[in-house]
């Protein structure tokens, strides 16, 4: 066969490639015997290779995995295959065609490969896969549509198991990446009700968050990547010897995993274990359309808990400020928060501050507020503890006996000894007869008050002008 006339007269960019086939079900050598002007172009000028008929496919297209599957299983199973994918490294979306081609050589298949290519994704293409896989990311994108602040987990628990059973998956979940804290959270999860794999063996593992930072590595600049046989457990033992333990300790022998990705950022990822692998090309296709909805929609929820965060942090102290103080007494006196009885309601004033304002400067009293703030955070580490306004904080300390509060008390004492500028005028409501949330408030600032009334009536020379 004349392999040179039959892609010069292609008006796309077009190539003849051919597959070494082994008798195990893999392949060896991909080569691309004869390429039109189009491709031989992008040979010389993207990939620095002159074209020569033969050469390794990589010499003229981008080298990846999963696009090494599809010219196997096009040229060697004989199935035509179309899709629309990003090319990561190259910020391209490519339209690609592959049709088998009919074989004289033993042991060798032949497909002609045809491509467009564009550096903006168009909506046209990607409503031309499969009916199922649109159809599939369609009902995904509708179900993220009516995600909000209160719902959202409850969506995407309902979408995750939607994606288990596309992928007719033992188990799948979408993994978030909280850096600060290095640590990666199952965000949502779906397990099929008679797996055998052993979970705990990966989400607890000691070593999970190193061996998730290796992901993207594994993923090499490509869309995702997909094991589906022992073949691809042994490419990604020696790609990836971290990721390959953590799933066969799991008994994990087939794994699709994606990145979600939003402006660049990596969210985290979706990954699907122990999956159908005769459907490797439709889960592919519907989850490289999916993870863009999938990322944009986390994109926003971070963006969300971040501004939640933000309107509920006092951003000169650290503490929580005085909105989330009355948000926090609003919800316990409706019933929505329970505190359970014995608890404490703590106000702390610092005395002297304008003194430190008035002769220091504003920025050795901010400095004095940090500390404050510090000091009463380490003491009642496991409590709540508000910037109320100013110079006045407020906490509230659930769980502790009245003679723990005490010590935690003498503790504040003795600590605020250490700075000749800090004093702390406080006061106190143990509750542990049922008083009321706002009472017990009540109490404690008056206490305060008068201990501050107290404090300067012994130290009158400290007191604000």
């Amino acid at each position: 066969m004349d392999f040179e006339q039959l892609v010069t007269g292609h008006k796309s960019r077009s190539c003849i490639i051919s597959v070494e086939q082994y008798d195990d079900g893999t392949y060896g050598n991909i080569l691309v015997v004869a390429a039109n002007k189009l491709l031989r172009d992008d040979a010389d000028m993207i990939f620095h290779h002159p074209f020569v008929p033969n050469s390794p496919y990589y010499y003229c297209l981008p080298k990846d995995k999963n696009f090494e599957d599809f010219m196997y299983r096009c040229a060697c199973l004989g199935k035509p295959l179309h899709t629309y994918v990003h090319v990561e490294h190259m910020g391209l979306w490519v339209n690609m065609f592959l049709l088998p081609i009919e074989s004289d050589k033993e042991n060798v298949g032949y497909c002609l490969y045809s491509c467009d290519i564009s550096p903006y994704a168009d909506s046209e293409q990607q409503a031309s896969l499969a009916a199922d896989t649109a159809t599939n990311a369609l009902e995904i994108s509708l179900k993220l549509g009516r995600a909000n602040k209160e719902n959202i987990r409850q969506v995407f628990n309902e979408i995750i198991e939607d994606i288990r059973r596309i992928c007719s998956a033992e188990h799948c979940s979408i993994i978030l990446s909280e850096l600060e804290e290095r640590k990666y959270i199952n965000f949502c999860e779906a397990t099929f009700n008679g797996s055998a794999l052993c979970l705990s063996d990966i989400y607890d593992a000691a070593d999970f968050y190193d061996v998730a930072d290796t992901f993207d590595s594994a993923i090499g600049g490509s869309s995702c990547v997909i094991i589906k046989d022992e073949n691809d457990m042994k490419w990604l033992d020696s790609n990836n010897p971290a990721l390959h333990s953590l799933l066969s300790k799991a008994k994990v022998n087939s794994v699709v995993l994606f990145p979600l990705k939003h402006n660049d950022e990596i969210l985290g990822y979706l990954w699907a274990l122990n999956f159908k692998t005769e459907d490797t090309v439709k889960i592919k296709e519907t989850l490289e359309l999916s993870t863009n909805f999938i990322a944009s929609e986390i994109a926003n929820y971070k963006l969300m808990k971040q501004l939640e965060f933000l309107s509920s942090i006092d951003l000169l102290t650290g503490c929580k400020n005085r909105n989330a103080m009355n948000n926090a007494v609003d919800d316990m006196v409706s019933g929505i928060i329970k505190i359970s009885e014995p608890y404490a309601v703590v106000f702390a004033d610092l005395n002297g501050l304008k003194r430190i304002n008035d002769e220091k400067g504003h920025i050795a009293g901010d400095r004095l507020l940090r500390t404050a703030s510090a000091m009463l955070s380490q003491v009642f580490y496991d409590c709540d503890v508000y910037r109320a306004g100013g110079d006045e904080f407020m906490i509230i300390a659930p769980g502790l006996t009245e003679e723990e509060f005490n010590v935690r008390l003498q503790q504040l004492t003795e600590k605020s000894v250490i700075d000749n500028d800090l004093h702390f005028a406080v006061g106190c409501c143990f509750v542990s007869n049922g008083e009321d949330i706002r009472t017990a408030m009540r109490l404690a600032d008056e206490r305060m008050y008068a201990n501050k009334k107290e404090y300067y009536a012994q130290h009158p020379e400290k007191k604000y002008r």
